[in-house]
């Protein structure tokens, strides 16, 4: 099965709220609420496919990302490689230009949503790089 390197942006805006997307229903996992983000393209980079995807989906660029963590996750039918990055200093207002609703959300709030399986760790460390940054300041 080949696995399918998935950009994934965790988008932090100036209070250090997440920006949470609902997948489309006839999407795999669809209905379940996800990062923004999307594959990356044969011979493109991580970030040049996290900023299509962002400008595609949302309507937004950014000044800044760093990378969170790599997950990869096998679904049974599917395989994927999620290259997450933390993303800061965004230029514009957020949109679902793909009818998709959004949700800016604390980190407590997470738990309140419903999100595939693969994206476990990156609530964890989401979680964990907000409680550690909130500590800093």
């Amino acid at each position: 099965m080949a696995v399918v390197h998935v950009a994934v942006g965790v988008l932090l805006d100036e209070r250090g709220h997440i920006l949470i997307s609902r997948r489309a229903s006839a999407a795999h996992q669809g209905g379940l609420w996800e990062f923004p983000g999307g594959k990356v393209e044969p011979g493109e980079s991580v970030e040049r496919a996290l900023a299509r995807e962002l400008r595609e989906e949302l309507g937004i660029g950014f000044a800044a990302s760093r990378p969170l963590l790599l997950v990869p996750f096998n679904y049974g039918d599917k395989a994927v490689l999620l290259d997450v990055h933390l993303v800061t200093e965004l230029a514009g207002e957020a949109r679902g230009l793909e009818g998709q609703p959004l949700r800016w959300v604390s980190a407590d709030e997470l738990s309140r949503y419903e999100f595939p399986a693969a994206n476990a760790p990156i609530v964890s460390a989401v979680r964990q790089h907000l409680a550690h940054a909130s500590l800093s300041t």
